[in-house]
């Protein structure tokens, strides 16, 4: 039954990020659910040795999903 379950059960989904230096060079990579604590780590669609030591391509930065603000409700007096 646990194989049964397996198949079916929800994984957390690994996203990766890229460790950028203030010079916007990356320094490292990392993969995980969540974003490291330290240091300026941005979310990359996927993870490349080569950009180690180099400015990331344009097309690797995740874009940030922005929401709409919650708009309140007019309450009836």
């Amino acid at each position: 039954m646990s194989l049964f379950q397996s198949l079916f059960a929800r994984r957390s989904q690994r996203r990766s990020f890229a460790l950028l230096d203030a010079a916007g060079l990356c320094r490292g990579l990392h993969q995980g659910s969540e974003s490291p604590a330290s240091g300026k780590w941005v979310e990359v669609t996927e993870s490349h040795l080569a950009w180690i030591g180099q400015p990331l391509p344009g097309s690797a930065r995740v874009a940030p999903v922005v929401g709409q603000p919650a708009r309140g409700r007019a309450l009836a007096a």
